[in-house]
């Protein structure tokens, strides 16, 4: 990081930052096209959770290169400057790195979306056997990741 003042170092205040975010850009990339998508998550320490349709883009390109990256923010807040150039953002951010795979079975499923249920809400989740048949879990190893304060 070249700032190095900026750089949340602490683990646990990284995974706060995860824990208060309320939207994960997810960011793939297959046969030189990048692609980026807001997505609601779930994270339990180690992986990072999303659930979608079992088509589409985001499942064709992981099936294409597992790898990914991914950001949160949270605290965003424009701070204004006497001139354009002293102009500013604050706010938290993680960025990090890890590979993707798909969760097949129903079980891996149900606890993943409990994961995600619980990101955003404390009512335990119930979940139709035919909608968790119809929808794809993707699991987001995290292999690394930094944060980052401005402003705070």
């Amino acid at each position: 990081m070249r700032k190095k003042e900026k750089e949340i170092q602490d683990r646990a205040e990284i995974e706060a930052v995860i824990r208060k975010a309320e939207v994960c850009r997810l960011g793939l990339s297959a046969d030189g096209q990048p692609y980026v998508v807001p997505l609601n998550f779930g994270f339990d320490g180690k992986c990072l959770y999303f659930h979608t349709g079992q088509e589409g883009k985001k499942i064709d390109m992981i099936r294409r290169n597992h790898r990914v990256c991914f950001e949160v923010d949270v605290d965003c807040r424009l701070v204004r400057g006497d001139t354009p150039c002293h102009w500013t953002m604050q706010y938290q951010s993680v960025i990090g790195y890890g590979t993707a795979s798909l969760l097949t079975d129903e079980a891996d499923k149900r606890h993943a979306l409990d994961i995600i249920m619980r990101h955003y809400s404390e009512r335990p989740g119930e979940y139709p056997r035919h909608l968790v048949d119809r929808l794809a879990i993707i699991e987001v190893t995290i292999d690394s990741m930094t944060g980052k304060r401005s402003g705070n």
